[in-house]
């Protein structure tokens, strides 16, 4: 294909696959949500065969009860059977995929104190998928190698897309999660506090997450310009400056009944 024809067909896709983010932000997308379930289901079960699930029944339990209430409060097209599997895995991550799929570290557990703190997390590690985060990196991705049809992505490990697709997902090789772009981590930020509020979870929480994150991390952080998450401080001012939106959600789901006993 020449230059000439890749640029032109390049263009028509920029003009054909526009979207906008749950919080009004425009978005490239060249991918469909079923190629994308496709994708994330894939995905997680590489991640599933690679890494070492939790047996721990309790930690089972817990991080499902907090996926539960909260996926149970998504939007129709989202509603659905979570899978949801705790990974052995000292590391305070989490992620979730397109396909419905969530994945905890049992690290997590040890930054997140309390059920708020860990559906802050889950929250927004869900955000990401409903806003279509990965979908929107895979499209990207496919306009810079020229990649004109997404029918042409496959995830098998000898094929030259499957690195474009897992970094699209935010994973990387051997299952290690990696960070989206800074809009998209602030985003998530405030999107996932949206999901948390809806399911009865006390989005207050958020800041001593964050702060718990912070301290974990042992201070030794690149200035904010050099990193794609945003510094604590702007993360935590961010968060404060939504809690007059989100925490009548929590009061209209408690008063609905919504009141998660997780842990």
């Amino acid at each position: 294909m020449s230059r000439t024809v890749r640029l032109l067909a390049g263009l028509l896709l920029l003009l054909v696959g526009c979207a906008t983010s749950p919080l009004g932000r425009s978005q490239l997308m060249l991918v469909d949500d079923a190629q994308m379930d496709q994708m994330g289901a894939q995905a997680f079960e590489q991640l599933k065969s690679e890494g070492k699930l939790s047996t721990d029944s309790r930690k089972n339990a817990y991080v499902t009860c907090v996926s539960r209430a909260i996926t149970n409060q998504l939007p129709a097209e989202f509603q659905g059977s979570w899978e949801v599997r705790v990974f052995d895995d000292d590391t305070a991550n989490a992620f979730a995929l397109p396909g419905q799929k969530i994945g905890v570290h049992i690290g997590l557990l040890k930054v997140a104190k309390n059920q708020d703190q860990l559906a802050t997390v889950i929250g927004h590690e869900v955000a990401h998928v409903l806003a279509k985060h990965g979908a929107e990196r895979v499209s990207s991705q496919m306009v810079a190698q020229g990649i004109l049809s997404g029918a042409s992505l496959a995830l098998d490990p000898s094929s030259s897309t499957s690195g474009l697709i897992l970094q699209g997902l935010g994973l990387g090789a051997g299952g290690v999660t990696m960070a989206y772009g800074r809009s998209h981590e602030s985003e998530a930020d405030l999107y996932g506090l949206d999901l948390m509020a809806k399911a009865g979870f006390d989005p207050r929480q958020s800041i001593p997450l964050w702060e718990n994150m912070a301290a974990a991390a042992g201070g030794d952080r690149a200035p904010e310009f050099l990193s794609t998450h945003p510094h604590p401080e702007t993360r935590i001012a961010d968060l404060q400056k939504r809690m007059g939106q989100v925490l009548p959600l929590m009061e209209q789901a408690r008063a609905a009944g919504r009141r998660p006993r997780c842990g």
